[in-house]
C-alpha cells in the first residue's frame, strides 16, 4: 500500500537530516530488503544521496522543484505530505510530550496504524 510508513527515526535538532535519512534508509532496508529506490526532496541532495549509494546500493529519485507559477503536482510527493497530514491527527504528536526518543517513534507507529485500521 502506499504511504505505509517503513521506518522511523527521531532525533534531536543539532543532527541534519540527511545524516539521520541515512539511518532511516538502513531501517527501512534491513526490514524490507526488496526496497530499490528512495524518494527524497531537494534537501536530500549531496550526501544523502551519495552515502545511501555506497553503504546500501540503492538509488535516490530526488522531487524536481517547480519553477512556473500556479499548482502543479510532484510525483509521488503527495505520498509524504499526505502521511503527515495524518500524523498531524493525532494529539499525542502535536507537541514533545514523550522524554525517551523510543517512546517518540513508537507513537508515531501506533498513530499511523490507528489511521491505517480506520481506512480498513
Amino acid at each position: 500500500m502506499y504511504g505505509n510508513i517503513l521506518a522511523v527515526k527521531v532525533h534531536s535538532a543539532s543532527i541534519h537530516d540527511t545524516k539521520a535519512g541515512l539511518e532511516v534508509a538502513k531501517n527501512a532496508v534491513e526490514i524490507y530488503p526488496s526496497i530499490e529506490v528512495f524518494s527524497a526532496d531537494g534537501g536530500y541532495r549531496g550526501t544523502f544521496i551519495a552515502q545511501v549509494k555506497q553503504f546500501l546500493k540503492r538509488e535516490v529519485e530526488i522531487s524536481k522543484k517547480i519553477k512556473s507559477p500556479g499548482f502543479h503536482v510532484i510525483k509521488d510527493r503527495w505520498v509524504v505530505e499526505r502521511t503527515f497530514a495524518w500524523l498531524n491527527h493525532s494529539r499525542r504528536l502535536s507537541k514533545d510530550y514523550e522524554i525517551s526518543i523510543w517512546a517518540a517513534e513508537s507513537f508515531v507507529y501506533i498513530s499511523h496504524i490507528h489511521t491505517l485500521l480506520k481506512r480498513l
